[in-house]
This record gives structure tokens, C-alpha cells and sequence, in this order.
């Protein structure tokens, strides 16, 4: 799962609605403009677009990239067999056909999945885009050497855990997908997935022709099969400029507007740099936008006070959560009234203030994200009120054995601007401390924070973590954490309390049959409620993505899937 940090991160999955600050409207494509960006005429084609970004948009081939429905830029150049509607608000939290006539249909146990691709789709040099391009580009994934994308393919696809691409096993492919003719396309999975249609928008289901192929070199150069084409990428990703793919047809994209002419991507650049930048908005910069750089606390008050730059602000939310976590294998945490303890003391403002303030982060109750998408369903097991319940929790303390009170160390990253850095461990630290709970901080460096907490014999008894979601569903959400047959005793666990719950299990298994999502999205949050009852995390907030765009940019679109303004929506003045 990707987990992105607040100021700083990759696009994977998305949420809520798009607003406006100083009171600016939020907009789909229908409404073709925002309030804020040039309302002289509706949107036009032609222009340059730049992106301005911190991230370098490295590892450029499908294969490698792990973002859902193709992020951002790849998804300029990289079409799957479904993505997600281009829509701001809940809209947009729905997966939608792209390069197939619909979604998929599944078998009676949703075990097996046929797409049907559309007539007439074409890559940039005005070839065919066919079935087995999309199965060779399924397979190719697997390879060693182009590591990195999602890794959901290797645990549904029948027979994949062990398969090496087809670059070691010269013509081997994989039985478990079919393609008995150029236009369809058969997959064979060893469980019900429901949800299906959500990973066939992973950036791995993009057409890739083999004659084309040119292995790790093929981020150099891509074939395109959606509306621009990569003309050069230079510094492995630090500037991609994308011009029109002449062979693209909107009749067969009902998703991408491709506006601009010309995208200009330039990454690797620092974040205030980048804000001041599209504040001046001077030149080339006032049809600038960002996808990955969110506004801090300093930067926001400035914006705020200045009737122009609110307007033009986009809010966003992505389906992400950062909370407390306890391994229940390491005293005092196997205590659940300890784990309730906590849970009463925590003071959710403190922290939200620590996280940036009310307009960069929201107060959590619960684990999924407050999104129907999600299938958020309220509830607060151990309500602690805006600034915590210290009365409460020395109670529980007395009931678990500790009436004067217990000494815990609480694990956190030394990064900056990261949802689990020293300024929020310290507002825990202090509200635990009214409850009679002092707690010592252990700061590490990022990479070896990371390692200790996802190792089950490394893992400290109490840190702070998070988690963001691959797409818009309570599956990718709850499964990696809280499915006791996904805990990792050699690699990357995150299932950090450690939960192996049969019945929690089975309603897993079951809502994963299910190909009514709405359905299965009721079914998360209540398994989601009934998770929290035992107080293996402490949800604490969800971030809020504040971003600044240029003056000329027109068709403001935040999705509930990104959180993020679309550039594929945006028109140029």
C-alpha cells in the first residue's frame, strides 16, 4: 500500500469533495471552471501546462509505477482497462471503463473476470492496441528487474506466486490469463475478487506491444496509448515533456479531456520553492499546477489572508488515516483496558494542531476514512471529547493494575513534515501525561523507523503509523492490517497488533465475493467498527491536501479518488 506523507507524496488512491478556499465552489468537467481560475470562456484546447513537482516522476514504465489508475502524468500516457471517473467529490470515487466497454464481468463466485476491449484503440504510432498486448503487459510486470508496482497480481492471478516475467522464461506466460481473440481478454483468479475492476485501473493492466518492449529501458521511452506521448525524459524523471499522441481518440476516452498541447513536467524541485512559484504565478508558471506539494501552515495563514491566492487554493482529501498502534505481544499493550486507556487520554485537537491545524488535518474516530466510498460508518468506542478523557482513563489504568499510573515509550520518525514526526508524538505525550501516563519518546530516521515497526520481531509495543489506501475501498484498507493470514513473519508485516480473528477473517473473505460495491462498502464499515472495539490502533487523523495552482489554469477537478487537482481535466488560458 502506498502510504504518502502529508507534504510530500506520490499519488496512489483519493476523497472527499473539491472546495475551495474563501469560499470558492468545487467543480466537475460539466461545470468547466472554477471560481478563482480565468472565467473569461469555457475551456479551450491548446497551450502549455507545467507541473510543478517535489517527487522526480521516476521509474516511468507501467510496470513499475505503483499508483492507482495511473496517478497523475502516467495516466496522460498510460490507459488501463478501467480508471477513475474524472469527477470531483463521490463522483469521482467510482471506477469507470477505459480501454474496455465496461468494468468487467465477473463469473457467478467473481472468480473469474472478461473484459471486452473498445473498437478502433490505437497507440502512438497508429498500431493496434490488442488483448495480448494487455496480457504481455500483465506478465512482463512480474519480472524481477521492473519490481515496484502493486503486488495484488501475483497473489490472485492462479499460478503466479512464482512466476518471473517473461523475460527469464523465454515465451512462458501466464495461463491464468486468456485471450481468445484481439479484443478479449480472461482473467483466472484462486479466490472471489470483487473488487477487480478497482486493480484492473493499476497502471500493470496498460497495453504494452512486445515488439516494442525494450525491458528497464522502456521507461526511456514508452508507447503510448492514451492522449500524449513522452517526448523526452531527462534526469530519470526529473523533467517528461508530453506532446499530443495524434492516434488518440476522445471517441474512445470519455475520461481525459487533453486540453494543453504540451505538458511539461519538472519534478525533484523543493516544496516552498514550488509554492512560491505558483503564488507569483509570473510567466510560464501562471499555468503551472502541482500534484504531490501540499501548502504548510505558515504558507496557508499567507494564502488565506489574500483574497486572490485563496481562490486559488484546491482541497482535497486521499483515503488515509494516521493513527496510534499497539503490538498486544509486548507488555503493558496486551492489556486491552491499557490499549482503552490510551485510546480515552489522547487529545485529538493537540494533535491535529501539531499536524498543521483544522485546515490540514481532521480528527479521526474510526479507521476507514470518513468517505462512503470507504463505506464510513461513525462510531467512537472510547470517546474522548475534542481534548481527551484523562478522568476515564486513570479508571481503566486502575482497573488494569496500574492505579498510580505506568511508564511507556512511544516510537515515532525524526522526519519533518510526516504524520508520524516528533511534533505529534509530543502532543501524545502530553495528553497521556494528564492521564498519569508518562511516556518516553524513541525518535529514528525514517528508514530505520520503517524497518523496525514492519518487522514482527523488531516491532516496538506502541508508535505512531499510517495508512493509505491503493483505491477508493475498505478492502485495500482493513485486509493488510487486520487479516490475520496477510501478518509477514519475513518481510514487510503490517499487520501490526497482530490480529488473527477467524470470524474477522471470514467476513473479509466474504465481502470480497461480493461484486456489489456498495454493498461490500456497507459491509467494511461495520467490520471496521467491530475491529475498533478491541483497541488495537488509535485513530487520530486524516490529512487535508491544500494546493496552490496558477492563475490561468481553468477546469479545476479534485476527485474523491486522488485528492488531488486531475491534470487531465485542466485547459490553459
Amino acid at each position: 500500500m502506498r502510504q504518502p506523507s502529508v507534504r510530500k507524496r506520490r499519488v496512489a488512491a483519493v476523497s472527499v469533495s473539491l472546495v475551495l478556499a474563501a469560499g470558492a465552489a468545487a467543480c466537475g468537467p460539466k461545470d468547466n471552471d472554477a471560481k478563482g481560475a480565468s472565467s473569461d470562456s469555457k475551456p479551450q484546447k491548446g497551450g502549455t501546462l507545467t507541473v510543478l513537482n517535489s517527487n522526480p516522476q521516476d521509474d516511468f514504465d507501467p510496470a513499475r509505477l505503483y499508483t492507482s489508475g495511473g496517478g497523475n502524468v502516467p495516466s496522460l500516457v498510460f490507459r488501463t482497462l478501467t480508471t477513475r471517473n474524472r469527477e470531483s467529490g463521490a463522483a469521482g470515487a467510482k471506477v469507470v471503463p477505459d480501454l474496455a466497454t465496461d468494468t468487467g464481468r465477473p463469473s457467478k463466485n467473481a472468480t473469474v473476470w472478461t473484459y471486452t476491449l473498445k473498437e478502433g484503440l490505437k497507440y502512438e504510432d497508429g498500431t493496434a492496441i490488442t488483448s495480448a498486448d494487455i496480457k504481455y503487459a500483465v506478465e512482463r510486470s512480474f519480472a524481477p528487474e521492473l519490481s515496484g508496482g502493486a503486488p495484488y497480481l501475483r497473489d490472485w492471478l492462479i499460478g503466479a506466486a512464482d512466476y518471473q516475467g517473461p523475460y527469464k522464461d523465454k515465451g512462458k506466460g501466464l495461463d491464468a490469463i486468456e485471450t481468445p481473440d484481439a479484443r478479449t481478454i480472461v482473467f483466472h483468479l484462486d479466490k472471489p475478487e470483487g473488487e477487480f475492476p478497482y486493480l484492473a485501473t493499476q497502471t500493470q493492466f496498460t497495453p504494452v506491444p512486445k515488439a516494442k518492449d525494450t525491458g528497464t529501458k522502456y521507461e526511456e521511452h514508452p508507447i503510448s496509448s492514451g492522449p500524449y506521448k513522452v517526448v523526452s525524459n531527462e534526469g530519470d524523471g526529473e523533467r517528461i515533456v508530453l506532446e499530443r499522441n495524434t492516434y488518440w481518440s476522445a471517441a474512445t476516452d470519455a475520461e481525459r479531456k487533453a486540453y494543453p498541447d504540451k505538458i511539461d513536467v519538472r519534478s525533484g524541485l523543493d516544496s516552498s520553492v514550488i509554492n512560491q512559484r505558483l503564488s507569483a504565478s509570473q510567466g510560464a508558471d501562471a499555468a503551472s499546477v502541482t500534484t504531490d506539494t501540499n501548502l504548510g501552515p505558515a504558507e496557508l495563514a499567507k494564502v488565506t489572508g489574500d483574497k486572490e491566492l485563496a481562490a486559488r487554493v484546491g482541497t482535497g482529501h486521499f483515503g488515509y488515516t494516521n493513527y496510534i498502534a499497539f503490538n498486544p505481544k509486548i507488555k503493558p499493550f496486551d492489556n486491552i483496558k491499557v490499549r482503552e486507556a490510551i485510546s480515552y487520554a489522547v487529545d485529538r485537537t493537540s494533535v491535529v494542531n501539531a499536524a498543521g491545524g483544522s485546515s490540514l488535518a481532521e480528527a479521526a474516530t474510526t479507521y476507514l476514512p470518513n468517505q462512503k466510498s470507504f463505506g464510513y460508518t461513525p462510531y467512537d468506542h472510547f470517546p474522548a471529547g475534542a481534548s481527551g478523557n484523562p478522568a476515564k482513563a486513570k479508571e481503566l489504568l486502575k482497573e488494569a493494575g496500574y492505579p498510580n499510573g505506568l511508564t511507556v515509550t512511544l516510537t515515532h520518525s525524526n522526519a519533518k513534515d510526516f504524520e508520524t514526526s516528533p511534533e505529534i508524538a509530543t502532543a501524545v505525550q502530553d495528553a497521556l501525561k494528564k492521564a498519569g501516563i508518562t511516556v518516553k519518546l524513541q525518535g529514528l530516521e525514517e528508514n530505520d523507523y520503517s524497518d523496525t515497526i514492519h518487522d514482527v520481531n523488531k516491532e516496538p509495543g506502541f508508535f505512531l503509523a499510517h495508512w493509505g489506501a491503493d483505491w477508493p475501498s475498505g478492502g485495500p484498507f482493513l485486509a493488510p492490517i487486520f487479516d490475520g493470514r496477510q501478518i509477514v513473519k519475513d518481510g514487510a508485516n503490517f499487520n501490526t497488533g497482530f490480529l488473527n480473528d477467524k470470524s474477522v477473517n471470514a467476513e473479509i473473505d466474504a465481502i470480497n465475493k461480493l461484486t456489489d460495491l456498495d454493498a461490500a462498502a456497507k459491509r467494511w464499515g461495520a467490520l471496521d467498527s467491530k475491529i475498533g472495539e478491541q483497541a488495537l490502533t488509535v485513530p487520530l487523523f486524516h490529512p487535508v491536501y491544500k494546493r496552490l495552482y496558477g492563475k490561468d489554469i481553468k477546469n479545476i477537478v479534485i476527485s474523491d479518488w486522488t485528492g488531488v487537482l486531475d491534470i487531465s481535466q485542466v485547459a490553459v488560458k
